[in-house]
């Protein structure tokens, strides 16, 4: 793969998740517009998952960094908060 094709693949990567994640930040609202016991937990959820997540990439950013692989860093990013994403909406719709 050439250099212009990865960065079009990472940039066609953050567009999809950037649609995806519209989807459940509609979601979020209408289970937050509803209140009460449910809406508290998503919210307290949905703060602690965003933590975990930064943390999880800072990590793993640093381990591509000492195992030499930090060019991989970008797309392995958008890959791990897809598979957020995609968890939040799955879990979100039911």
């Amino acid at each position: 793969m050439t250099y212009a094709n990865k960065w079009l693949r990472l940039n066609f990567s953050m567009m999809q998740l950037g649609a995806e994640a519209s989807g459940v930040m509609a979601l979020r609202m209408m289970k937050l517009a509803g209140g009460g016991a449910a809406a508290a937990a998503e919210a307290e959820l949905m703060l602690s998952e965003k933590v975990l997540a930064t943390a999880e990439v800072q990590r793993k950013a640093w381990a591509a960094a000492f195992a030499g692989a930090s060019h991989l860093t970008p797309q392995r990013t958008v890959a791990l908060y897809r598979r957020k994403v995609r968890a939040n909406r799955r879990r979100l719709s039911t």
